[in-house]
C-alpha cells in the first residue's frame, strides 16, 4: 500500500479512538530502521505512523550535512517507495519540534506540502508536531493557531504539547516535577484557541508524567486519569463524548496497565524511540561479541568477511526492531486492525 492519504490517516485516527486502541509511532533515522518498522507493522497487520525528529532528520541527511529539511525529505521519498512493498498503510510524521528549529524544519516542511497539494499531489508528510512545552501556555497556543492555519491548508493534521515531558531528547531537556502533568484548564484553553477540527485537524500530547528515555517503574508517577479529567471538562463544555485525539510520550518502560488506561481515554498514538533503537541495537552487540574474531582482525589473521558484512548483523538488528514493533501493537490493541484487510 502506498503511503496514507490525508483521508486514510482521517479514517485511521477515528477508528483507533472508536475502538480504543492506539497506533505505534515509531522513530527512525535510517533505511534499515524504516523497514525495520514496515516489517514490524506488515507483521502485525496493523497500520501505524513512522516518524523522524530533528535529530533523526539530521542524521538522515549525512552527519557531516546536518540538513533537518534534506533528511526529511529524502526519508520521505524514500519511505513512500518502499512501503508500496507492505500491506499496511503507514502515515509519516515528524517528532518533536521546538520553536527555535520551527524555521528551519516545520516551516519548510509544510510548505512544500502545501505545494504539492496545490499541484494536486499528496502531501509531503501527513503530520508534524509543534512542541510548545518550553513557551508559556499562552504563546504555545498561539503558535498552534498559526501552524493549524497553515496545516490545514497543507491537508496536514498537527500534533501539539500542552504540559511537559520530562526527561532528554534531541538536547531538549525538562525537569521531573508538577509541570508533568497537564491541567483541566490548560486543555480547555488549547480547545478554546484551536476548536475541535473546524479550524483543522489536529492531536493534543497531554502529559500525565511522562518522561522520554527509560525509567524505572516509581521513579516517575503516571497519572491516566488525567486525560480522563480533561477529556470530560471539554466534553461538557461542548457537548461532545471523548473529543479529543490524544498522543502519549514518553512511552518507553511503562506498565502495559498504565498504557491501556491511556487508550480508554482517547489516545491514538503511542511514541515509541527508546525500547526501538534498544531492540535493534541488542542484536548488533550480540553478534558483535560472539563472533569478534571474525569482525575483528585479531593478531594479523584476515577476519571473515560474512560476519563484518553490515547486511549479517544489519538484519539481525532490523528482526530485532520489528519484535518490538510486533510487540508494540499488541500492547496498544492494533494488531490486525489495518484499514487494509
Amino acid at each position: 500500500m502506498p503511503i496514507a492519504s490525508p483521508e486514510v490517516y482521517a479514517e485511521m485516527l477515528d477508528r483507533a479512538k472508536a475502538g480504543r486502541f492506539a497506533y505505534p509511532a515509531i522513530n527512525v533515522t535510517s533505511s534499515q530502521t524504516l523497514n525495520a518498522a514496515l516489517r514490524g507493522f506488515a507483521d502485525a497487520e496493523s497500520d501505524g505512523i513512522i516518524q523522524v525528529s530533528t535529530g533523526g532528520a539530521e542524521y538522515l541527511s549525512g552527519p557531516s550535512v546536518k540538513d533537518m529539511v534534506s533528511g526529511a525529505v529524502a526519508f520521505a521519498a524514500y519511505a513512500r517507495e518502499v512501503a508500496k512493498n507492505y500491506g499496511v498503510n503507514v502515515a509519516l510524521h515528524t517528532d518533536h519540534c521546538p520553536k527555535n528549529k520551527l524555521d528551519g524544519f516545520v516551516r519548510p516542511l509544510m510548505a512544500i506540502s502545501k505545494d504539492r497539494v496545490a499541484r494536486g499531489e499528496e502531501p509531503l508528510f501527513q503530520s508534524h508536531m509543534w512542541d510548545g512545552s518550553a513557551v508559556p501556555v499562552k504563546e504555545n497556543l498561539e503558535i498552534a493557531s498559526q501552524l493549524l492555519d497553515d496545516a490545514a491548508a497543507g491537508h496536514i493534521v498537527l500534533e501539539i504539547e500542552v504540559g511537559v515531558v520530562g526527561g532528554e531528547e534531541d538536547g531538549v531537556e525538562n525537569a521531573i516535577n508538577d509541570k508533568l502533568y497537564t491541567t483541566v484548564e490548560d486543555g480547555l484553553a488549547m480547545v478554546e484557541a484551536l476548536g475541535l477540527g473546524e479550524k483543522g485537524r489536529y492531536m493534543a500530547a497531554l502529559t500525565f508524567g511522562n518522561v522520554h528515555g527509560v525509567y524505572k517503574p516509581g521513579n516517575v508517577k503516571l497519572r491516566p486519569e488525567i486525560l480522563n479529567e480533561i477529556q470530560q471538562a471539554v466534553g461538557a463544555k461542548f457537548g461532545k463524548d471523548k473529543p479529543l485525539s490524544l498522543v502519549f510520550h514518553g512511552g518507553s518502560g511503562s506498565l502495559l496497565e498504565e498504557i491501556r488506561e491511556a487508550l480508554d481515554y482517547g489516545v491514538v498514538k503511542m511514541n515509541i524511540d527508546t525500547d526501538t533503537q534498544y531492540a535493534f541495537s541488542r542484536p548488533v552487540a550480540d553478534h558483535m561479541f560472539r563472533n569478534y574474531d571474525g569482525v575483528l582482525k585479531v593478531d594479523g589473521e584476515v577476519g571473515n568477511k560474512k560476519m563484518y558484512d553490515p547486511r549479517v548483523w544489519g538484519k539481525a538488528a532490523e528482526a530485532g526492531l520489528s519484535q518490538r514493533v510486533v510487540e508494540a501493537c499488541e500492547h496498544l490493541r492494533s494488531t490486525g486492525t489495518t484499514l487494509a484487510k
